[in-house]
């Protein structure tokens, strides 16, 4: 067996659903597809079945073709997460059990499990009086759950197990917590407190915790508000009183009781026994007067021997002139979300909640209007108090709306300025008052936050020179010199996903008035398209229109859809099209023009060489552009050499083309990509489709370069990356006045869609250039787009159309004198009047084609035509002269080197052999069948011929064979969506009835 070793795979449901074979993380695929994955997960080996699996990803009203929709997810789940397993290797991780399947995951490769084993772990050793050894398992069981379980995905399992999942992990914080305040650690916890308090206004325990931290650090006043603030909510919006524990605690408060200074206010966890002997204490009133920042374990020594984390006091050193920094913008209160991304910024300073030993530098960097200095000011505040000597920030105006950005040597002197400074010491020159402004913060822990800056060299010189620092920098700009030159953290940041968004415009318009409305609540997110700043200029004209439907704020952006209009404010910071075009405003003129060029293309995403046809320029020049645009978030590189543009960002980029370029450049742009996709598209032609007559096409534009291949593999390939551009480009050929590439190009992708039976593009594409050839009355591009057509709607089973459109193409081929298209709709014809099962019809239509063919010594014609004349005449029962037919077919189509039907006309000789009942000759044809379609990669023919073999070995009495056979046949099928998946289902669910 060649299937990835099972023990190698590691899962995560603790946050987006994921997976890894070891250091690899593999593509899970579309969120219902890992929605059926989660349910799978969460069953923890149980068997789920498919009206459990249907429920799971649908609930009350799944599509139609719900079942075959599943078994096709789950189909294409295994092959990714068993991607050695041939095609005869039964499955190792996700196996059939009765009609549905299992999941079979070891529990150290499940992350909810180990989260659950070293939750269970810590309260045995809480119940054994092993505090710090329970605190530390907690610490490593949430450091395990990056964000919201289940993030991203749809289904109402998914909607109930985040809602169970949020509640075991909230009540293991705080249980980790609660052990972190008796060990003494209740300076570090506090702003974790807060925050927490803040998202759970309505969890007591949250609240007596943080009065109780509070209290032990000194700030009784604080702990005492944290109650009234509490009281308050509950009374307002519950109406009742705080439970006993929390009154209580106030009343302990209130009267500065000593005892709280030692651990037994503490909530019991499950199985523990309080403390018999008190701790040494000291009162609040008794603490000699520090800064609100330093941790009260600096002046209580508990009993306990387990070691102390402490906060850093601030620098004995301070310089007299230095005064308390606390220079941060106020945190968001509706921030939300990030949660990965915080988790692995915070990663880089010390676990145990102290200030870093070394300098640490964060760089965030991303689009405009992603919430960089969101981010980076909520991450300053949650990692505030571990810098005792304060916070500074500035904004160094890299991208500002008037256009000033801030030298380095103005930013130092605005940073030596709050840090006390007095003018009169300042030395002349930036070198002299950079070393000033490290000799200042030598040995001391600050906090510094540079947001907005232009590039590495405006921010080099404002970095600390000692460490125990920790610098956030934010930027529209990679920062790449930072992080090769100074070791800076690069976070990029991308939009956010679904559940975010959901609950960002929760946090701002609150959740009754959404769940009102889910429908105009998508539309709008989706339209937004996930971005946090178009999300906040929506949300609040939905915030201060209280009484608007929501429904009508989504009509509003669908009314706008093709500009920014509705993304506009009064304030240029949050006016969408202002923030955009300050990123552009910065490039160089060339990086412009390729940016707003970019805004002609019709596909999701682009390659370097598409891009280079978009621009006319050469590979060279054009890679510098792209790299120019990646740095400056404009575009995102997700894959080595493939760009994507933000939904937002194209609309702004065909804003600024239909303003900057006249029509005829844009014309030209476009020109050269269509012919472009067109001519690598021909070149892959003769390599999937070989000794077929080339397309004749008229020549690329000079400055435009087609790829070229030589490997059957290469092409292929090409084509699947970019299948959806190149759907999208017919349809832009058709809209843009070019109906020749609109019908030349489905004719040279003819053979790529028939492999890989990818029918409804083949479907489309076909039709939407019979329609542009029509429009353009362009006879020869009308006769050959009623031929693919055909084939099209033949592959599809809509064989009466598919004759019609036939019978249309001879009339065409004739009146234009093409002996070869006529060959081709006659031949044709006779295999559509094949498939109807009209077989008199086709039997005549197929001699017909026979007889062109030889005439024209077209051998390649002649062997498709005598296979499908030898599979007409096996199913009129006339055995014999099939098989001569077909051997015939042979002869000549491995004479031609046609490997593609030759494995059409052995199957039909295993089909032959099988109705004459000699099973092991049929077999045998079936085998050599099967190489002949996985040499060229004919997974459509792969499918059929395996549905054949698993009848024979049924018939056989193999029927565990057969069951083989036919799963196999069916997860090709579901993997293209093929419509013989349910034939095969049937056969499948026969056959299980018969064996009971």
């Amino acid at each position: 067996m060649n299937a990835a070793n099972s023990t190698d795979l590691r899962f995560s449901v603790l946050g987006p659903v994921r997976a890894w074979h070891a250091d690899r993380e593999l593509d899970l695929g579309s969120p219902q597809q890992r929605a059926v994955l989660a349910a799978l997960l969460l069953r923890r080996g149980h068997p789920v079945s498919l009206a459990e699996l249907v429920d799971a990803v649908w609930g009350v009203e799944p599509p139609a073709a719900a079942v075959s929709v599943l078994r096709t997810y789950v189909s294409r789940l295994r092959k990714v997460l068993e991607p050695g397993r041939g095609p005869e290797d039964p499955p190792r991780t996700i196996v059939s059990v009765g009609d549905g399947y299992r999941a079979r995951v070891p529990e150290q490769a499940l992350d909810l499990a180990v989260f659950e084993r070293r939750t269970a772990e810590a309260a045995k050793a809480v119940a054994a009086g092993e505090e710090s050894t329970a605190a530390q398992l907690l610490h490593d069981a949430l450091d395990g759950w990056p964000g919201a379980a289940l993030a991203g995905v749809p289904g109402p399992l998914a909607e109930s197990e985040r809602a169970r999942l949020a509640e075991e992990r909230l009540s293991a914080l705080e249980n980790r917590l609660d052990l972190d305040v008796r060990l003494g650690r209740h300076g570090q916890v506090i702003a974790e407190l807060m925050s927490l308090a803040g998202e759970h206004p309505l969890r007591e325990e949250l609240c007596r915790l943080l009065m109780l931290a509070l209290y032990r650090s000194g700030r009784q006043a604080e702990a005492l508000a944290a109650y009234r603030g509490t009281r308050a909510t509950l009374v307002t919006e519950l109406g009742i009183e705080p439970g006993a524990p929390l009154r209580e605690l106030h009343a302990r408060i209130l009267a500065t009781d000593a005892s709280l200074n030692v651990g037994d206010p503490a909530r019991p966890m499950a199985g523990e026994t309080p403390p018999q002997e008190p701790q040494a204490s000291v009162t609040p009133q008794q603490r000699q007067t520090r800064p609100s920042s330093t941790s009260a374990a600096q002046a209580t020594a508990p009993a306990s021997p387990a070691p102390q984390t402490k906060t850093p006091e601030p620098s004995a050193r301070r310089p007299a002139y230095a005064p308390r920094l606390a220079q941060l913008p106020a945190d968001l209160p509706t921030f939300t979300g990030r949660e990965a991304e915080l988790k692995a910024t915070l990663g880089m300073l010390p676990l145990d909640g102290s200030a870093p030993a070394t300098l640490v530098i964060s760089a965030i960097g991303g689009m405009a209007g992603v919430g960089k200095t969101t981010l980076a000011v909520h991450l300053a505040h949650r990692v505030a108090d571990r810098f005792p000597d304060g916070q500074l920030c500035v904004n160094l105006r890299g991208f500002d709306p008037t256009g000033s950005v801030m030298s380095s040597h103005e930013a130092i002197r605005v940073l030596l300025d709050a840090l006390g400074v007095p003018p009169q010491r300042l030395p002349a020159g930036l070198e002299a008052q950079t070393a000033l402004y490290r000799s200042v913060l030598a040995e001391r822990r600050v906090l510094i936050l540079l947001d907005n800056a232009r590039d590495a060299e405006q921010v080099r010189p404002l970095l600390p020179g000692s460490p125990g620092c920790f610098v956030i920098v934010t930027s529209r700009n990679q920062l790449t010199g930072l992080v090769a030159g100074e070791g800076a953290h690069p976070l990029t940041l991308n939009q956010l996903t679904p559940a975010e968004a959901h609950e960002f415009l929760a946090r701002r318009l609150g959740a009754t008035r959404l769940e009102r409305e889910p429908g105009a609540v998508d539309e709008i997110i989706s339209r937004c398209a996930l971005l946090p700043l178009a999300l906040a200029v929506v949300a609040a004209r939905a915030a201060t229109h209280p009484d608007f439907p929501l429904s009508a704020i989504a009509e509003e952006l669908r009314d706008s859809d093709d500009s920014l209009d509705a993304f506009a404010g009064d304030d240029i910071t949050i006016d969408v099209r202002t923030v955009f075009s300050l990123s552009y405003e910065a490039l160089s003129a060339p990086a412009a023009r390729l940016f707003r060029l970019l805004g002609l293309h019709a596909g999701p995403d682009l390659s370097s060489p598409a891009a280079a046809a978009l621009a006319g320029l050469t590979p060279r020049e054009t890679r510098g552009l792209l790299v120019e645009l990646t740095r400056a978030h404009l575009l995102t590189e997700y894959f080595p050499g493939r760009y994507t543009l933000h939904d937002l960002l194209r609309v702004y980029a065909a804003e600024r083309v239909r303003a900057e370029e006249t029509p005829r450049d844009r014309d030209l742009a476009v020109e050269r990509l269509l012919y472009w996709y067109l001519h690598t598209a021909a070149a892959a032609y003769p390599l999937i489709t070989p000794n077929r007559n080339p397309i004749p096409l008229d020549p690329p534009p000079a400055s435009c370069r087609p790829l070229s291949f030589t490997t059957l593999d290469q092409a292929v390939d090409w084509c699947e990356t970019e299948r959806s551009n190149l759907v999208g480009a017919v349809h832009q050929a058709a809209d843009s006045g070019q109906p020749s590439i609109a019908w030349q190009l489905p004719a040279v992708l003819w053979g790529f869609f028939y492999l890989r039976s990818h029918l409804g593009d083949w479907l489309d594409t076909t039709r939407t250039g019979l329609s542009a050839a029509r429009a353009a009355q362009d006879s020869r591009g009308e006769a050959r787009c009623l031929l693919d057509a055909a084939a099209a709607l033949s592959n599809a089973k809509r064989y009466d159309e598919a004759i019609d459109h036939l019978h249309q193409a001879i009339t065409a081929c004739r009146q234009l004198g093409d002996a070869d298209g006529t060959l081709r709709a006659v031949a044709n014809l006779g295999d559509a009047y094949l498939q109807a099962d009209k077989l008199d019809r086709a039997v005549e239509y197929s001699r017909r084609g026979l007889a062109l063919a030889q005439a024209a010594g077209d051998i390649w014609g002649e062997g498709i035509i005598l296979s499908n004349l030898g599979d007409g005449y096996q199913r009129l029962g006339r055995f014999d002269q099939a098989v001569d037919c077909l051997e015939q077919a042979l002869t000549v189509l491995r004479e031609s080197g046609n490997r593609w039907v030759e494995g059409v006309a052995l199957d039909v000789l295993g089909t032959v052999h099988h109705r004459l009942g000699a099973r092991d000759r049929a077999v045998a044809y079936y085998r050599q069948a099967l190489d002949a379609h996985r040499d060229i990669g004919n997974r459509w023919g792969e499918g059929h011929t395996l549905g054949h073999l698993g009848d024979v070995q049924l018939a056989a009495g193999e029927q565990e064979a057969a069951d083989g056979s036919w799963r196999q046949a069916l997860g090709i099928f579901a993997e293209f969506d093929h419509p013989d998946a349910a034939k095969m289902q049937e056969k499948l669910r026969s056959l299980q009835l018969a064996s009971r």
